[in-house]
């Protein structure tokens, strides 16, 4: 749940004024009396860490399967309700060795993740790192928690009434952030213990958040819980023990400027005749010419991705539809956009396993946001590829592959151009910077990429990678500690 899919949010709140306002306007008592009990109109930013289990939301290394566990050795949130800011400070390590995530096996990881309105970025070495795609998931995490969701419910006039847990009646908020989520908050003795909640999704559509809250204690006049789980559609994505809690502490998240005038920048470049490495962001996309139509391998992220991408394709080959759109797996962050490429009268090929997943995530009709594919009312048409399929028109000839014993994805497809000798791949080599040294260790993804074209006897000259720069296959070859055949 944490790390590149990490699930944490933000959106622009009320200030204190306008929530104290809201209060003082509630018709229902219910709400009056939750909001006064818990100080919400006092508590203008808080703090609080902890440590417990994550899950990386999207990663599985199967469609079905759970999503991948890590151990979260660190947790600190920091919320300025005022400003609608977040800043989430994690140290994780792997939990287990399959699925995807984007974390070392043999080491732990630092995220820094931010949202500030409607701005998400995450912090790197190089320094902040725009996340345009990361918006709507954290400003559902900030407005779901304890002290936020009352604050949200207030603003949004929400209707108070009562359901049963287990038995229990409990009060009850339902209402809608507009855009962005809908939630029912369920109040025992005025405090937050459970939040159902209904978020946009690129692949899935909309998905359905759980959080449960208990082992409330005082913080400082604060009531505040200790511990907090949570599942997102369907499957578990957070166990947190929370340790300490800071209420009302300077809360100063900036904006930075890099983040506030990002666009979504597409390149193109020629690598062969008809075939165009697409990059310019965190993810690529190849674009091969066939006689009659186009194929595009790869639609990443989500609309605001995949849309400039379709129309860049179409400016270097005017009059040629985008036929068939190649998904390499079904991991969140590469099938992100098959919605918009459906959308746009794609036909999506994706390897066997997939294929009924993504047909129930197609077949989803957005309402809270409505994407693309909503718009466009159009159908998904998906062909499944079990080991092999050839694309061919007598001009080229491109093969769909499928990587096996991989650690990264049980789904995994690789495209092939046998006259080019050229290799399309995701996530199992991600080249370094040029000249950089071979890792210390080796990667055991990369190690399975060189088994894989050895089973396959496919002989490759260059690889563009669906992350990272185009490279000589000898590259791919020294990380492992090898000679290219």
């Amino acid at each position: 749940m944490f790390g590149k899919h990490v699930r944490i949010l933000a959106i622009a709140a009320a200030t204190a004024g306008v929530v104290a306002a809201t209060v003082a306007q509630a018709a229902d008592p219910r709400l009056e009396r939750a909001a006064a009990e818990l100080r919400v109109g006092e508590l203008k930013s808080v703090r609080y860490a902890g440590d417990g289990l994550g899950w990386t939301f999207g990663q599985a290394y199967r469609p079905n399967d759970a999503w991948p566990k890590i151990r979260l050795n660190a947790w600190t949130r920091t919320i300025n309700y005022e400003t609608g800011a977040m800043r989430d400070e994690i140290v994780l390590t792997r939990a287990e060795a399959l699925g995807g995530g984007g974390y070392p096996h043999t080491a732990s990881q630092r995220n820094d993740q931010f949202v500030h309105g409607s701005f998400a970025w995450n912090q790197t070495a190089a320094g902040p790192a725009p996340g345009p795609r990361f918006v709507a998931e954290r400003i559902h995490a900030l407005w779901i928690t304890p002290y936020g969701v009352l604050k949200a419910a207030l603003r949004n006039d929400a209707k108070v009434g009562t359901r049963s847990i287990g038995g229990k009646p409990m009060t009850t908020l339902a209402f809608t952030e507009p855009g962005r989520f809908r939630a029912i908050a369920y109040l025992d003795q005025n405090r937050v213990v459970r939040v159902e909640s209904r978020m946009p999704d690129p692949v899935l559509g909309e998905v359905d958040v759980v959080t449960v809250y208990g082992g409330y204690a005082d913080f400082g006049g604060f009531a505040f819980p200790t511990r907090i789980t949570q599942s997102q559609g369907g499957r578990p994505a957070l166990d947190l023990t929370v340790h300490e809690v800071m209420p009302n502490l300077p809360a100063d998240i900036a904006l930075p400027d890099a983040v506030r005038t990002a666009t979504e920048r597409v390149t193109a470049d020629k690598v062969e005749d008809g075939v165009w490495f697409i990059a310019g962001g965190s993810h690529n996309s190849v674009a091969i010419e066939m006689k009659d139509y186009v194929v595009l391998v790869e639609s990443p992220l989500n609309d605001g991705r995949s849309l400039p991408v379709f129309e860049q394709v179409r400016k270097l080959v005017p009059g040629k539809p985008i036929r068939y759109v190649i998904n390499s797996h079904a991991h969140f962050d590469h099938a992100g956009g098959l919605r918009t490429a459906v959308g746009e009268g794609a036909t999506i090929v994706t390897q066997a396993g997939n294929k009924a997943y993504l047909e129930r995530a197609l077949a989803t009709v957005t309402t809270i946001a409505p994407d693309h594919l909503t718009k466009s009312k159009r159908k998904a048409r998906v062909i499944p590829v079990v080991d092999r399929m050839v694309l061919g028109d007598g001009t080229r000839t491109i093969e769909l592959l499928h990587a096996t014993d991989t650690n990264h994805s049980d789904t995994m497809l690789m495209a092939y151009l046998p006259k080019e000798r050229l290799l399309i791949e995701a996530d199992l080599f991600t080249p370094g910077p040029p000249n950089a040294p071979p890792p210390a260790q080796i990667n055991p993804n990369n190690a399975n990429l060189v088994d894989n074209l050895a089973r396959l006897d496919r002989p490759v000259d260059r690889i563009l990678p669906l992350h990272g720069r185009v490279v000589p296959a000898t590259e791919l070859y020294s990380a492992v500690g090898e000679k290219a055949p």
